[in-house]
């Protein structure tokens, strides 16, 4: 179990069977009355936000989380198939478990499937993928390196705003938390 003193930034706990991410936490001290923690917790299955108010002292559960990296295989009708690295056993995850992650996924990236009570809840990216571009207005010379970009469509269907020099069929490095362009991949 942890206690209100454990509460941070990133620490997974259970509230009434669900599991959530505490997002913000901050400690409170009134000068009358007792002190509390104020947190905003993300559920780990919907990824809604909430607000939560604990007393100081209150004990609450820790989740039965499990983290195992997957390599994607393939999309179908039904979601997305993947592999377990270590056990070669094989899973499939529906469009809402992927949600935005669906935009970088190629065949043979390794994410890490967050399991929740032996089920699979939600996956996660890893930092940066390398990607090709498909589709992007050619440069035009005079185009400098800094200073503005141009949309660039990438093989997974992900639209990153690029530098003006970037164009079809090179192969850029993307930041996946933030969607942006790091740089071209030699």
């Amino acid at each position: 179990m942890y206690s209100t003193t454990d509460f941070r930034k990133g620490l997974k706990i259970e509230i009434d069977g669900k599991a959530y991410l505490i997002v913000e936490n901050q400690f409170v001290s009134p000068g009358k009355g007792s002190a509390f923690n104020r947190t905003k917790l993300k559920d780990l299955q919907t990824g809604n936000v909430i607000e939560r108010t604990f007393k100081s002292g209150e004990k609450v559960n820790k989740p039965d989380l499990d983290e195992r990296k997957m390599q994607f295989m393939y999309k179908d009708g039904e979601g997305f198939n993947f592999m377990d690295q270590s056990s070669y056993e094989s899973i499939s995850l529906t469009n809402q478990q992927v949600g935005d992650s669906s935009v970088y996924m190629q065949e043979g990236i390794v994410v890490s499937v967050l399991y929740y009570n032996g089920n699979p809840i939600s996956l996660e990216l890893p930092n940066f993928v390398e990607l090709t571009v498909v589709e992007t207005e050619p440069g035009i010379k005079g185009d400098t390196v800094s200073g503005g970009g141009k949309p660039a469509k990438l093989e997974t269907g992900a639209v990153v705003q690029v530098p003006f020099h970037i164009n079809e069929g090179e192969k850029i490095k993307v930041d996946t938390r933030d969607n942006s362009y790091i740089e071209k991949v030699k």
